[in-house]
């Protein structure tokens, strides 16, 4: 048997221990049924649940899978604009995000599809080793998709919350 802080209270009978946790208006868990004898552990089992419960929120939290965020441009988009676009992304990549970028073709630039891709090409070179591309290049209908994540592993909870004061404090 167990206290609620962890100190060893010895063997006990049944009765001995149900009466211990009562006058201590707790509850007697069994720990380890299959030991001999059997381990039992003095909590306050809601309390017990409660942070069990949190902490598998936290866990699920810290592993979530990366979300896809997605950028838009068409073919005809100044260097400037493509500029801030891409630096967009390129927060989305530090984030540890995948960026899905999607080029759209309006009216006769459908005859052109080689703008597109040189574009693509642009944007992948730009980014240069600092990217993963996941989906090549792809033509579907009147669009062209590619996904590109970071080469990097997703910074560390706390560094990435350091990241983000610095940058509350400089806004």
């Amino acid at each position: 048997m167990i206290d609620e802080d962890g100190k060893q209270l010895g063997i006990l009978s049944h009765q001995e221990a149900l009466r211990i946790a009562q006058e201590q208006e707790l509850d007697l868990v069994e720990i380890s049924p299959s030991a001999n004898p059997p381990v039992c552990k003095i909590i306050d089992w809601g309390k017990y649940n409660y942070q069990r419960t949190k902490q598998l929120q936290k866990n699920r939290k810290s592993a979530r899978a990366p979300e896809m965020k997605q950028i838009r441009f068409g073919l005809r988009i100044g260097e400037h604009d493509l500029n801030i676009k891409l630096d967009r992304a390129a927060k989305f990549l530090e984030a540890g995000h995948k960026v899905k970028v999607t080029l759209v073709y309006r009216g006769r630039e459908q005859a052109h599809k080689e703008i597109g891709f040189q574009i693509a090409e642009r944007v992948i070179q730009r980014f240069g080793d600092t990217i993963v591309v996941d989906q090549q290049p792809s033509l579907a209908g009147r669009q062209l998709n590619f996904v590109i994540r970071s080469s990097k592993k997703k910074p560390a909870t706390g560094d990435q919350a350091a990241t983000e004061g610095e940058n509350d404090a400089k806004a």
